[in-house]
């Protein structure tokens, strides 16, 4: 099913483009950080987000031929228009030790198992969660907001060696996560890989 782009959209993407010289970068690569960059009109996300070529490749294919999405928050499936998602926050709880955030990557990994694609745009807890779980993602979009762990948890991300997309800064959030997924979900799929 091919996407159709509103002309506010391209005419967004144009003005993105006569600002940011993008042309360097590999295919998803691209796609990702000008979908990012185009979410949040910060054009800083540029020289801050990680990512790698050949993860985003496999991601890429994992997610059309129909891995599960998993989000930490409402907000994050709400901006993912073209794929159901899974969240389990509503049916979470927490504790001692225990976010809700936590708790509900606990609950959605029971239930999708491994080679998810998982999209953190929130809550640092829910990444560090799965940082401690056997996940075995596809891919990891790691980019929760904040000053209190944010920056941490994207860090561990990167160390984990885990298939990421990631961000240096404390800045992030739900809009820039969505994107990101977003970007590998509009991507062509490539005869290659079809």
């Amino acid at each position: 099913m091919n996407r159709v782009v509103h002309p506010i959209e391209q005419e967004s993407f144009r003005r993105l483009r006569a600002r940011l010289d993008t042309s360097h970068l590999p295919p998803l690569t691209r796609a990702v950080v000008e979908r990012v960059v185009h979410s949040s009109a910060d054009l800083g996300y540029a020289d801050d987000l990680v990512l790698d070529e050949a993860e985003l490749a496999r991601a890429h294919t994992a997610l059309h031929e129909g891995a599960p999405v998993v989000v930490d928050v409402e907000m994050v499936a709400a901006g993912i228009t073209r794929r159901p998602t899974v969240c389990r926050l509503k049916d979470a709880g927490s504790g001692p030790g225990l976010t809700r955030s936590a708790h509900a990557v606990r609950l959605a990994h029971e239930e999708v198992g491994p080679g998810a694609l998982w999209v953190i745009g929130c809550a640092p807890t829910a990444l560090e969660e799965l940082l401690r779980l056997d996940a075995s993602p596809a891919l990891v979009i790691g980019l929760p907001v904040g000053f209190v762990g944010a920056a941490e948890s994207k860090a561990a991300l990167r160390e984990s060696g885990l298939p990421a997309v990631s961000n240096v800064s404390e800045k992030g959030g739900s809009a820039v996560a969505a994107a990101a997924l977003n970007a590998l979900l509009y991507h062509p799929v490539s005869k290659e890989t079809a």
